[in-house]
C-alpha cells in the first residue's frame, strides 16, 4: 500500500450543522438513546470519508471521530481507565461519558487546552497503578466502516509518548516502556485486520524535550518499528518545528515522518542537514490547519519541492489536523465577496492539498495566483506602525516583583484570590436568544439588552458568593464548554 502524494491529519467530526453536539446533548438529557446517537456519529463518518474520497485525496485517516476528545479516546483504547469510573459499573459509553463530565461524587478529568489551540483534551491519569490492556475494538470498527464503503483508511491515535508527557501523576513518563508494548499489541490487531498504515501523532515533541525524553522517543519508535506484525507506521509531529527530535525519529524504522511547515518552517533546515533519507516518506504540512485563510498554493508548491529534492519519497498534508477550523465555506451565504476570496475552511483546505499533491507529482495542477494585497479598508495602520516602533525593551515585563507590587497596590487583592475559569453555564434563554436572532423575531438591540442583563446576572451572583475577581460569563459566545463544540 502506498502512502500516496496527498493527505490530511484530521477533519472535523462535529459536522456541518453540528450535528453531533445536537446529538450528544440529547443523549445526556435522555431525549435519544445509545443506538441513536451511534446512528447520527456513523452518518457523520461516513459523510467525512465520502468527503476525502471525491476530493480525490490520497491517504484518508480514520478513528479521528470522537463523542468528546480524542485524547480520551486514546486513553479507553490503551486500558487508562481510572479505577473511579470503572467501579461505578456502567456501560462502556456512559463510563466513557463518566470520564469527561464526572458523575455523583466521581470528579470527572482535569480538562485543559490542546498546545495552541482552543481544543481542550481530557488529562490522563497515570500512576504506577493504571494496567494498560489494548482495546482497538473503537479504530477497527471505523476502519470496517470506511472498508464497507470501499474506503481504505489509515487509524490515528496520539503517540505513546506525547499521551504520557500530557498525563498527569507522580511520573507519568516512566511508564513509557510498558505503553510501547501495548501499543505494539494494538498494532498487531490492526494489522492482522489488514490496516497497511497507523497514524501515532506526537506534536509534544515540537516543544523544548530533555535529551532524556528524546532517547526515549527514540527507543519507543525503535521497538514499535522492530515489530514483526504491524502496519506502516507515520508519526506526525505538528504545531511547530520538531528540532533534535527529528533525527532521532529519522534513526528509527517507522516508514513516514509528518513535518509542520507552516508554524514550523525551521523542520525545513533541519531537514536538509539530516542527511540521506532514503526508505522514509516525508510529509510536508504546508496548508495550514490552524487557520481560515487560504494558502498561497504557488509558494507552497516551492517549499514542497525543496523537500522532494531532499527525500525519497513526499507527500503533502495540512500542517494539523483539520479539527481546528470550520467544515465548509460554502454554508457561508452572506460573507463579503473580498473578503470570502480569502478563506478555506477544512473542505476547501482539502481542495489545496490534493493540488499541491498533484503539483508534486507531475505538475500538471493550475494552482492559482496569489491574492492580490489587502483592502486599503481593511488596513490597519496605525497598528501597524505601533509594531513596528516597538523596541527589544517593550518584549520585556519587567521584575515580577516591581509588577507584582503595582497591581497589589492597584487591586488589593487577598493572598489567595478567587475566580471562575470565565465562562457561566449558556442557559435555555440565551440559547432562545440567538434562535430568535437568526430567525429574525428579535432584533440586534433586544439580543444585546437580553445579553447584557444576563452579564449583570452574573456579576451579582460573583458578589454575592465572594468571589475577588469577576468574570462577565461570556454569554454571547456561541460554542459550548466541551471539546466536541469547540473543534469547530
Amino acid at each position: 500500500m502506498s502512502f500516496g502524494t496527498s493527505t490530511v491529519l484530521g477533519y472535523p467530526r462535529i459536522g456541518g450543522n453540528r450535528e453531533l453536539k445536537k446529538a450528544v446533548e440529547a443523549y445526556w438529557a435522555g431525549r435519544i438513546d445509545a443506538a441513536a446517537l451511534e446512528s447520527t456519529a456513523a452518518g457523520l463518518r461516513t459523510q467525512v470519508w465520502q468527503t476525502l474520497r471525491d476530493a480525490r485525496l490520497d491517504a484518508i485517516p480514520s478513528n479521528t471521530f470522537s463523542y468528546y476528545d480524542h485524547v480520551l479516546d486514546t486513553a479507553v483504547a490503551v486500558g487508562a481507565v481510572p479505577a473511579r469510573f470503572r467501579r461505578l459499573g456502567l456501560p462502556e459509553l456512559d463510563t466513557y461519558f463518566a470520564m469527561a463530565r464526572g458523575v455523583d461524587a466521581e470528579p470527572a478529568l482535569e480538562l485543559t487546552k490542546w498546545f495552541a489551540t482552543n481544543y481542550h483534551y481530557l488529562v490522563p491519569e497515570i500512576d504506577a497503578d493504571t494496567e494498560f490492556a489494548p482495546n482497538p475494538a473503537k479504530a477497527l470498527r471505523e476502519y470496517g466502516e470506511a472498508r464497507a464503503l470501499g474506503v481504505t483508511t489509515r487509524p490515528v491515535l496520539v503517540g505513546p509518548a506525547t499521551f504520557l508527557l500530557l498525563a498527569k501523576g507522580a511520573d507519568p513518563f516512566a511508564r513509557l516502556d510498558d505503553l510501547v508494548e501495548t501499543y505494539a499489541s494494538l498494532l498487531a490487531d490492526l494489522a492482522r485486520a489488514g490496516v497497511g498504515w497507523v497514524q501515532l501523532d506526537e506534536p509534544a515533541y515540537v516543544a523544548d524535550r530533555t535529551p532524556a525524553q528524546i532517547d526515549a522517543l527514540r527507543r519507543a519508535y525503535t521497538r514499535l518499528g522492530e515489530r514483526e506484525q504491524r502496519p506502516q507506521i507515520f508519526v506526525a509531529t505538528y504545531f511547530g518545528e520538531l528540532g533534535d527530535a527529528l533525527p532521532a525519529l529519522l534513526a528509527t524504522p517507522v516508514e513516514a515522518i509528518g513535518l509542520d511547515l507552516v508554524a514550523g518552517p525551521g523542520n525545513l533546515k533541519r531537514l536538509a542537514g539530516a542527511g540521506p533519507l532514503r526508505g522514509k516518506t516525508i510529509v510536508g504540512g504546508l496548508v495550514d490547519g490552524h487557520n481560515v485563510w487560504r494558502t498561497d498554493l504557488r509558494a507552497a508548491a516551492v517549499t514542497g519541492a525543496t523537500v522532494a529534492g531532499l527525500a525519497d519519497h513526499v507527500a503533502v498534508s495540512t500542517s494539523c489536523s483539520l479539527l481546528h477550523v470550520p467544515v465548509d465555506l460554502t454554508a457561508e451565504t452572506r460573507l463579503d465577496p473580498q473578503l470570502r476570496e480569502r478563506l478555506a475552511f477544512a473542505r476547501q483546505k482539502v481542495d489545496e492539498v490534493v493540488l499541491l499533491g498533484r503539483a508534486l507529482r507531475d505538475g500538471t495542477a493550475d494552482l492559482p495566483a496569489p491574492l492580490p494585497p489587502i483592502p486599503a479598508a481593511w488596513r490597519q495602520d496605525d497598528v501597524r506602525a505601533r509594531l513596528a516602533a516597538l523596541r527589544p525593551t517593550d518584549r520585556q515585563r519587567g521584575d515580577y516583583a516591581d509588577r507584582a507590587a503595582k497591581q497589589q497596590e492597584r487591586l488589593r487583592l487577598p493572598e489567595l484570590p478567587t475566580t471562575t475559569i470565565g465562562s457561566f453555564p449558556q442557559t435555555a434563554e440565551l440559547r432562545k436568544a440567538r434562535a430568535d436572532l437568526r430567525a429574525g423575531s428579535l432584533d440586534q438591540a433586544g439580543y444585546t439588552e437580553r445579553m447584557r442583563a444576563e452579564i449583570e446576572h452574573v456579576i451579582r451572583l460573583q458578589e454575592q458568593l465572594g468571589l475577588d475577581v469577576l468574570v462577565h460569563g461570556e454569554p454571547e459566545r456561541n460554542d459550548g464548554s466541551c471539546p466536541l463544540i469547540l473543534d469547530t
